[in-house]
């Protein structure tokens, strides 16, 4: 496996200067964000696809210094009831499959989406409970008439462009366990698959190793995110919390830099099951840690990672 950075954590510094100092602390790939939730700082597909000389500079600035590119992520809700995001979030989707295929880039990260409620819903509506039952209609309503259709024709634009989606399960959308990625995943297997990133698993509650083991094969990409869980907090209002993330005392949950919300025989575990269900790609590190600064936690999570990581193939002699 190879350690990789989600790059929009440098999005305020120029990209060949991102990857200079990527390099100096010894990673080896890079997620690159192309727009809508991420940003597109680094990469603006509108403008490389118009260019093959921009396209091919890209290109290069990533290849000379020895890196790969992990994944392109647009991370968006292309169900949004509001047409206007809708359109938007999908144009950045499907500019970033065409960019993935010129760069032969084999998989692009996103979100489900999540849709209104009904048809004149103008925001997104999360349903987490079947009851009272209007939830219940709604969220039929929302596989039969928003998420299928969409993601069926989204993964025939992925399949010409022989890309992979990988979804990131994330509350506040559609799919956001393991029970929702394999329902999505068996709209179009092979092309659909998932994004796994931990922090996301913790929170909810969710065994780690299990999920993997659950997604056994359908797992595209992997970010490197922690979370720690704050026992008293939930004892008091349990894992559901909007409450801000600088409110860290009175938070539930916060997200963490790897090893600073579980240890590293927890990381151990989910590399090794990872490997075990197929997966031995990317680790790519997503800074999302409001008691450290971006440089800090980017340094303390490779250095973590250096020592779990599994780098030789399966079957390697040991004399090699």
């Amino acid at each position: 496996m190879k350690i990789g950075v989600f790059a929009v954590l440098f999005g305020d510094k120029p990209f060949e200067q991102t990857l200079d100092y990527l390099v100096e602390l010894g990673v080896e790939a890079v997620e690159i964000g192309t727009g809508a939730y991420p940003g597109k700082a680094h990469c603006d597909p509108a403008v490389l696809l118009k260019s093959d000389r921009k396209l091919e500079a890209f290109r290069q600035a990533v290849d000379r210094r020895g890196l790969v590119i992990s994944a392109l992520s647009c991370h968006g809700n292309p169900l949004h009831p509001q047409g206007r995001i809708a359109r938007a979030h999908h144009q950045t989707f499907l500019q970033t499959i065409e960019l993935a295929r010129r760069l032969d880039v084999n998989t692009v990260i996103t979100f489900s989406g999540c849709p209104g409620g009904d048809p004149r819903g103008t925001q997104p509506n999360w349903i987490v409970s079947p009851w009272p039952p209007e939830f219940t209609s709604m969220l039929e309503w929302q596989w039969k008439e928003r998420v299928t259709p969409y993601w069926k024709q989204a993964a025939r634009a992925c399949r010409a462009a022989g890309v992979r989606v990988a979804i990131e399960m994330h509350p506040n959308f559609v799919v956001y366990n393991p029970e929702t990625m394999l329902r999505l995943c068996d709209i179009a297997p092979g092309v659909i698959g998932c994004n796994f990133d931990p922090s996301h698993m913790f929170w909810q509650g969710v065994d780690v190793v299990t999920a993997i083991r659950m997604l056994s094969g359908a797992i595209y990409h992997v970010h490197a995110k922690d979370c720690r869980i704050n026992r008293a907090n939930v004892m008091r209002n349990g894992v559901l919390d909007a409450k801000p993330y600088t409110r860290e005392l009175e938070r539930s949950w916060i997200f963490r830099t790897v090893g600073y919300g579980n240890d590293a025989l927890v990381w151990k575990d989910i590399v090794s099951t990872l490997r075990l269900a197929g997966y031995d790609h990317v680790l790519s590190i997503e800074h999302e840690d409001s008691l450290m600064s971006g440089a800090e936690g980017l340094k303390k999570a490779i250095a973590f990672l250096q020592d779990v990581v599994l780098r030789e193939p399966p079957g390697t002699p040991y004399w090699t």
